[in-house]
């Protein structure tokens, strides 16, 4: 039986203007990921998420939830496919975590490196890359990707 992925690159574009506690700094959806996603790389899902991670990674986000301030779009999206009961393994990653990732450390052999499962010149590569630019005008904490399975 496949794994599915499915989530949205949010952003908070209010956060440069107005700092990241002001009212209007809200998360909004910036693009869903199914227009950047061409298939289920199992090694990328193990190394961020923990998702059939027979690889042995240390995930970087494994099961971090749903973020409470997720936007309205991400939440509408989320009840399209039975809400948070009928999905799993939800988690997030900010532009900065992934800034701040060890991009050599490998799976449990040794042999597959973070860069090699989930790096630019992967299929995620096309989500760092609008992670990136959506960084570049809003700062990398109020850029993230949520993420859940089915």
């Amino acid at each position: 039986m496949s794994t599915n992925v499915s989530g949205m690159i949010e952003c908070r574009p209010g956060a440069r203007l107005w700092g990241p506690e002001g009212e209007d700094s809200v998360w909004e959806v910036g693009i869903d990921l199914f227009l950047l996603n061409r298939g289920n790389a199992y090694d990328g899902l193990a190394c961020f998420f923990g998702i059939r991670n027979s690889f042995g990674f240390r995930p970087l986000a494994e099961d971090r939830g749903l973020p409470d301030d997720a936007s309205d779009g991400l939440r509408n999206e989320i009840a399209a496919y039975g809400g948070p009961d009928d999905v799993y393994g939800t988690a997030w990653l900010t532009w900065a975590d992934l800034a701040a990732t060890d991009w050599q450390e490998t799976d449990a052999s040794g042999t597959r490196s973070r860069a090699a499962a989930a790096g630019t010149n992967t299929d995620w590569g096309r989500v760092w890359s609008v992670k990136s630019i959506l960084s570049d005008v809003h700062g990398a904490e109020n850029v993230r990707l949520v993420v859940w399975f089915y």
